[in-house]
């Protein structure tokens, strides 16, 4: 097994992994990046890539999968290499002060930085209970909407009481046939403006809701026809037409093999500093939904702002014996040279 050696291993390709490439890149770092999904993007191309995101600085409204392309778009100059499929499974530190990681598919890399921007970690779908839902799941069963035009003209049935369910019936209820949406309770976790828009097209007959739980899947050969479903007050069964069922109760979020790399945690998310966003381990850095700090804040912006600072660092360790200059990229002709490719 031949060992790759490269200046910084950056463990997840989301928006926080990719944009910390163009940081790095700029101080003449090279990066690997190594993601467990098969492409870049991340949760935002997983399972958002046609919702809008509508704060990104300077623009006004990208969906996931766009914001994911402008980013890739950005990083071009600097030639990162992607190893998608892949998990980091073992980081051990070397005598020369370097690290090896090695992956779940036998390839072994050696640098002297870590970033892990990971998301979540390993995040999955909170799946259905009911003893038959794997015989229609990625059939008409989905946990995630990959492309909108494949629900037009269906019967749909979304189940949760999220954000994410709220959405996803106000944006495909243009395109459906019909729309039902069922929440075991009233109440409902989301924004109250996607809330109040939901309620106001069921007090016009636009579409229909149900508070309660699903009980029972009908369909053959993974096509629902029905879906039974358990009322929440009474405990009556009702049975619901439809083609195609939405489920959206949350995401599991797993730290994996992160969890043995000898980080400090705290409630399940890595430990940084908030100068350099390193760990407690010097040499390996956390950025985005990954970490934890005080004030903390859960957004794309404060990963990329994280990415910055981390760079700087990053830079001292994988060349201590280099100055660095800090250079704006509009008045650095040295910069806009690297950058040329993505003008």
């Amino acid at each position: 097994m031949e060992t790759i050696k490269t200046d910084v291993v950056i463990i997840g390709a989301g928006p926080c992994g990719l944009f910390a490439v163009f940081e790095l890149g700029l101080l003449d770092l090279k990066c690997h990046v190594v993601d467990v999904l098969d492409k870049p993007g991340g949760q935002c191309a997983e399972f958002y890539p046609e919702k809008p995101i509508y704060d990104i600085p300077g623009t006004p409204s990208c969906t996931g999968q766009e914001l994911t392309d402008r980013l890739l778009q950005q990083i071009r100059p600097f030639e990162p290499v992607f190893h998608f499929g892949e998990m980091v499974a073992s980081v051990e530190k070397l005598e020369n002060g370097n690290w090896r990681l090695c992956t779940d598919q036998d390839k072994e890399f050696e640098a002297p930085v870590i970033v892990i921007a990971a998301g979540g970690g390993s995040f999955m779908p909170k799946k259905v209970t009911v003893p038959n839902a794997a015989e229609f799941e990625g059939k008409s069963l989905f946990y995630a909407v990959r492309k909108m035009e494949n629900f037009r003209d269906k019967k749909l049935l979304i189940v949760g009481g999220g954000d994410s369910a709220l959405d996803w019936t106000l944006n495909l209820h243009p395109l459906a046939k019909s729309t039902t949406l069922v929440h075991r309770r009233q109440e409902f976790r989301a924004a109250p403006d996607s809330v109040n828009k939901a309620l106001s097209l069921v007090e016009q007959g636009d579409m229909s809701f149900v508070a309660g739980n699903l009980s029972q899947l009908h369909g053959e050969n993974g096509q629902l026809e029905a879906v039974t479903i358990k009322h929440t007050e009474g405990g009556a069964e009702t049975v619901h037409e439809c083609d195609n069922l939405l489920v959206f109760y949350g995401l599991t979020m797993k730290l994996g093999p992160i969890a043995d790399f000898g980080l400090n945690l705290h409630e399940n998310r890595i430990v940084v500093d908030t100068e350099k966003f390193e760990t407690s381990v010097p040499g390996i850095f956390a950025i985005g939904d990954i970490n934890w700090y005080p004030g903390k804040l859960k957004l794309i912006l404060s990963g990329f702002h994280e990415s910055a600072l981390m760079a700087q660092q990053a830079k001292r360790i994988a060349h201590p014996g280099q100055k660095i200059l800090f250079q704006y990229t509009t008045t650095s002709s040295a910069l806009v040279s690297k950058l040329g490719a993505a003008a």
